[in-house]
């Protein structure tokens, strides 16, 4: 397949950053088998594996890591996995990390049903006109570090350092956001945490719930940048530290800088 190209740079390694919500119902197997596959395309990263679902970034070679993607499209209930895609000079991840757990995305609060109650996904094009709407609710669902590196204008930060905190903290404010009467979005670095928030609020009786789909990176990959609403960098979590529009290369002081504007 060749390098990939993301954007107008052409990068040696790539980076893909993939999650879904499928019932699996033999995680340990899953885990096994991909871990073979990871291990002999070279790549590194961390793929995490639980009974609702996938969740992971991997970084190799681009043939690599896209028979990894062929490999879990192929899983039933898998075809419609999402990936985004950017790219790496350097490996970004130290080693390789298939491992099961519990929740493929920590949330610590039993019987939220991600796979069949979250909330209304929002397409990249379409997120602009929700969220400059006054009737809607703006909230980040990352921590709040990553929320000052680089956020959305007018977004919420819940102030949390943990994503298990999100729960008490919605708590906190739901009364007076059902006397409010907005609808409320969320978003997050991929779309894993706002998808699983927005199963939390609507378990909580709220329906006009959205997030969006693929998270900021798909927004910044195609959303063009005279129309991106989102300011600063968006924080990952390896040696790249942060992406910026066209999911280009940000340095820690710039995206630091940038998210403090």
């Amino acid at each position: 397949m060749g390098q990939r190209m993301t954007g107008p740079i052409e990068y040696p390694l790539t980076v893909a950053a993939l999650y879904h919500f499928a019932t699996v119902p033999e995680p340990e197997a899953v885990r096994d088998a991909l871990h073979r596959l990871c291990e002999a395309r070279g790549l590194c990263g961390t793929l995490l594996i639980a009974r609702e679902g996938v969740n992971g970034t991997l970084a190799g070679p681009d043939a690599g890591v896209a028979d990894l993607v062929e490999a879990i499209r192929a899983m039933p209930g898998f075809e419609p996995i999402e990936v985004k895609y950017s790219g790496a000079f350097e490996r970004p991840f130290k080693r390789l990390k298939v491992k099961v757990k519990r929740e493929i995305v920590t949330m610590g609060v039993p019987d939220i049903d991600p796979v069949h109650g979250q909330g209304a996904y929002v397409e990249p094009a379409d997120w602009n006109a929700l969220i400059e709407d006054p009737d809607t609710l703006v909230i980040d669902t990352r921590n709040s570090f990553e929320f000052a590196q680089g956020t959305f204008a007018g977004s919420v930060d819940p102030g949390t350092e943990r994503f298990t905190q999100f729960p008490a903290w919605f708590d906190a404010q739901a009364e007076e956001l059902r006397r409010s009467g907005k609808k409320i979005a969320m978003f997050c670095t991929g779309g894993i945490r706002c998808e699983k928030a927005t199963a939390y609020v609507r378990a909580q009786g709220f329906d006009a719930v959205y997030h969006l789909k693929g998270g900021i990176l798909k927004y910044l990959e195609e959303v063009p940048a005279e129309r991106s609403l989102f300011e600063g960098g968006c924080f990952v979590f390896d040696e790249r530290v942060a992406l910026g529009q066209g999911l280009e290369l940000l340095d820690v002081e710039r995206a630091v800088a940038k998210g403090g504007e």
